[in-house]
């Protein structure tokens, strides 16, 4: 980290075609970042997943270990009366979590907000 000798500001690295300098964003003053052995280049993080990723709650392959609790509960769709049933804090930490229900039968996801 380099400090501007003029104001005492955080120097910005800065790179052009040709040099690399450490710049005052307040008064403008450079310093040649070659000289004192910086890099000026900021590093930048990526994300390494694709924009469109989804994330699956409960995969295909977990969903055929058969290791979560199952709750006694009409299915929507099948009305069949056993579900698989976990829980995960999908708003805010001062909220209740929300429950989720996968029938045993057909499979189907559905949800209860408590």
């Amino acid at each position: 980290m380099e400090f501007c000798v003029k104001c005492g500001k955080r120097l910005i690295a800065k790179k052009s075609e040709k040099v690399a300098l450490w710049m005052c964003p307040k008064c403008g003053f450079t310093k040649n970042a070659e000289k004192t052995g910086e890099i000026a280049v900021p590093l930048v993080m990526k994300d390494p997943r694709p924009f469109d990723a989804s994330i699956a709650v409960i995969g295909k392959e977990e969903q055929k270990l058969r290791t979560l609790p199952t709750v006694r509960v009409e299915c929507p769709k099948c009305g069949n009366s056993q579900a698989f049933v976990w829980q995960v804090q999908t708003r805010g930490s001062d909220e209740s979590s929300t429950q989720f229900f996968r029938c045993t039968k057909c499979s189907f996801t559905f949800r209860e907000y408590t």
